[in-house]
């Protein structure tokens, strides 16, 4: 494993994320990402459609520093409905796997009110550390 997961003793494990992470080497910040493509232009106005639009542009940006989905070490997500969010779960963890792997950093999930492009559905920003 590149960074050490941190779990403390007697807590339940965590599922589909970490409750810690340690790392060091050189940190990369990948601003929020949503679900347009690369000339910034939706193509689905769907939640699953944009999460995973939103989560390959994540690894591009990731890959352009050099670094891949096993580097993050910090993942926070900003959703407009948690229904729908919670209700999509299953499709979501495909997504996830398909893009990310079975990589896990520490994770924040929040319900905001409205994110600042109008048809987005969600925003992901990264934080990954390449080990020295």
């Amino acid at each position: 494993m590149i960074h050490e997961n941190i779990q403390p003793a007697g807590w339940a494990p965590a599922k589909g994320y970490a409750n810690g992470v340690a790392a060091r080497g050189t940190q990369i910040f990948v601003g929020g990402q949503i679900g347009w493509n690369a000339q910034q232009q939706f193509e689905s106005d769907d939640f699953i459609a944009q999460v995973h639009q939103a989560l390959a542009n994540i690894a591009a940006v990731l890959k352009a520093a050099g670094a891949g989905p096993e580097h993050m070490v910090r993942m926070t997500w900003y959703v407009i409905d948690r229904v729908e969010y919670n209700s999509r779960l299953k499709e979501l963890g495909g997504a996830y796997r398909e893009i990310m792997g079975k990589n896990f950093p520490a994770m924040t999930c929040v319900q905001v009110a409205a994110l600042m492009e109008e048809r987005a559905k969600v925003e992901i920003e990264v934080t990954a550390v390449i080990p020295d």
